[in-house]
């Protein structure tokens, strides 16, 4: 009332009133704004960044890579969201942490007592019959953890495996025994074929004319394929690839009713 009744009698007061809420209007949309670019720029910088480092898994980082991408993501999130600060601030911490990243990626290449040190080496945690609880406790893991990591690859019994490695990147490596590994076509003495890599030539509906030209195929041929399998339209086929020598396969658009039922 202490605001509004003054505004009723005096009109100068009203637009006071009213320039204020206007420069305060204009003030957010400012903050966002900044909020819009900050982000914008954030994010260009974060995938520019993560385009430097590499295209590993997460499973397959080392502690060293794992913490560095936690904490670029970390600077990347205040830069997006601390207005009131200087986003140039964070943004050159983030490419310092990336080039940083890079140099010790390149230096870990070339020398292996660094690559030691840094990612850390392989450990043996099985081998003939013992288990080495040494090792097990520098891996911060207990034997329950171990047993659990075997049966997830397949291995119940302890007996069945020769040798298991802890690697750097926290991965455990299962050598079996002789007797318990699977059977393959040589211990048949058996000469299979050898199979090579399949093209991709239709892709969500799109003819992937590079695909095809490296498979040494043209429109004709995928096209007589198709008509083969009584396609007409490439835009009914969700993926279609060429395996040597001249075989198609294809896997249409959705059809018929979906099994994810049976699921439940």
């Amino acid at each position: 009332l202490e605001i509004i009744l003054p505004c009723i009698f005096s009109p100068d007061a009203a637009d006071t009133l009213s320039n204020g809420l206007y420069r305060k209007g204009e003030s957010h949309m400012q903050d966002y704004l900044n909020l819009l670019w900050q982000t914008l720029l954030s994010f260009a910088v974060l995938f520019i960044l993560a385009k430097m480092i590499g295209y590993r898994q997460i499973s397959q980082l080392s502690l060293f890579d794992y913490i560095n991408g936690i904490t670029i993501g970390s600077i990347a999130a205040e830069m997006a969201t601390e207005l009131e600060s200087n986003p140039f601030y964070p943004l050159t911490a983030m490419v310092l942490y990336g080039v940083f990243t890079v140099i010790i990626s390149r230096i870990t290449v070339k020398s292996i007592k660094a690559r030691r040190f840094i990612s850390g080496e392989p450990m043996i945690l099985l081998n003939n019959g013992s288990i080495y609880k040494k090792n097990l406790a520098k891996a911060r893991m207990n034997l329950n953890e171990f047993l659990e990591e075997c049966r997830i690859s397949g291995y119940f019994s302890l007996s069945d495996l020769q040798t298991a490695i802890l690697e750097s990147n926290g991965k455990i490596s299962f050598i079996p025994k002789a007797d318990k590994k699977p059977l393959t076509p040589e211990d048949m003495n058996l000469s299979p074929e050898q199979e090579y890599l399949n093209a991709n030539v239709i892709l969500d509906g799109h003819i992937m004319e590079e695909n095809l030209r490296h498979a040494g195929k043209d429109r004709n041929w995928l096209e007589q394929k198709l008509k083969g399998y009584g396609v007409n339209d490439p835009r009914e086929i969700s993926l279609a690839t060429h395996q040597a020598p001249d075989d198609l396969q294809i896997f249409p658009m959705d059809v018929g009713q979906d099994p994810s039922d049976i699921l439940d």
